[in-house]
């Protein structure tokens, strides 16, 4: 197959693209003119967020898609494909889950959060590689979590996929990278996002469930996200400071981790208001079908659209050898006094 020429624009998949992250995701790729083909179940989500894709300049096909079906996965990128050329970019976003104590979960709910949220990845990668890797070329992103390193009370289900994913990306980039293959694989580990699934998931909590604070838009995500695609060499990106302080407080003190996430993460994960029992639930059927939530949830009032350790995170080498410079500067400065 053909390498694309540079004036063509660029063909982007993303699955979970009918709103939250996937939804901002999509609007950014539309805006640089790239040809986006959507995934994901809720048909008036996903046409909604072609519209969105085509009002910003790109060129948008909405195919309906359930990420637990390899099948429908495989018949979406060939339509893809088929569709805008072969694919460059290949954003796995797609996923489910439940909110409630691991023995309050059913476990036909559990094995449907995993399907959706685990191996929907592990189907939307191998749809990538068995396009990409004929011609030696292509990036996929793996759209994680915080979670991914490490696992919070309420939702086992999902922290459980992520940290399968993590181990999933890992093995793959190492066989990549034994083939000597161009086919790039990222990760990008997410903070707490205002994203409708608050929504829509299903929850067995007493009151209404709410991202861990601080909160953060999804645009700020999907910057993050399209800077890995752009530079998939990192293997991996950290998108906010919670998510660092997270991340190093796990590798440093765990079991304090531990005990903290056991006093505080149940009150966190909950508003003051009750739940809803009408609240719709999108584990078995998509919740926006015949609705459009868009990319925000209802937390905008105190969800943040910036933070300094995204630029960090995408400056570590500039970082670097500021620090070795004022190492440097602080010992020079030490050893004059000292020959004083």
């Amino acid at each position: 197959m053909r390498q694309r020429e540079r004036s063509e624009p660029l063909t982007v998949v993303i699955t979970g693209a009918s709103g939250g992250v996937g939804r901002a995701v999509a609007r950014a790729y539309g805006s640089r003119g790239a040809s986006v083909a959507l995934l994901a179940r809720g048909e008036d989500g996903l046409e909604a967020a072609a519209e969105d894709v085509r009002a910003a300049g790109g060129n948008a096909l909405a195919v309906p898609t359930d990420m637990a079906d390899f099948d429908q996965v495989t018949t979406a990128a060939d339509a893809a494909q088929n569709t805008f050329g072969p694919i460059d970019i290949w954003v796995n976003d797609a996923f489910s889950s439940v909110f409630a104590p691991f023995d309050e979960i059913t476990p036909e709910e559990y094995r449907r959060t995993t399907e959706v949220s685990y191996l929907g990845f592990v189907y939307g990668t191998r749809a990538a590689l068995d396009r990409m890797k004929p011609r030696n070329h292509g990036t996929i992103v793996q759209v994680g979590s915080a979670l991914a390193y490490r696992g919070i009370p309420l939702q086992s289900a999902y922290c459980g996929a992520k940290h399968a994913i993590q181990g999933f990306t890992e093995s793959l980039r190492c066989e990549l990278l034994h083939d000597h293959s161009r086919v790039r694989i990222t990760m990008v580990q997410l903070p707490a996002v205002n994203t409708p699934q608050f929504n829509w998931v299903l929850s067995r909590l007493p009151r209404r469930p709410q991202p861990v604070p601080p909160i953060y838009q999804p645009e700020l995500a999907a910057r993050a996200i399209i800077r890995a695609a752009d530079r998939p060499q990192r293997r991996e990106y950290w998108v906010g400071a919670s998510t660092a302080a997270t991340l190093i407080a796990n590798a440093i003190a765990p079991g304090i981790l531990d005990r903290y996430l056991a006093r505080t993460g149940y009150r966190s994960q909950q508003t003051d208001q009750r739940a809803n029992p009408d609240q719709p639930t999108n584990l078995w059927l998509p919740a926006d079908e015949v609705v459009d939530y868009g990319a925000h949830g209802r937390f905008s009032d105190e969800a943040h659209d910036a933070d300094p350790q995204v630029w960090a995170s995408q400056h570590h080498g500039l970082l670097a050898t500021a620090a070795t410079l004022t190492g440097v500067l602080a010992a020079r400065a030490a050893w004059r006094h000292h020959r004083r």
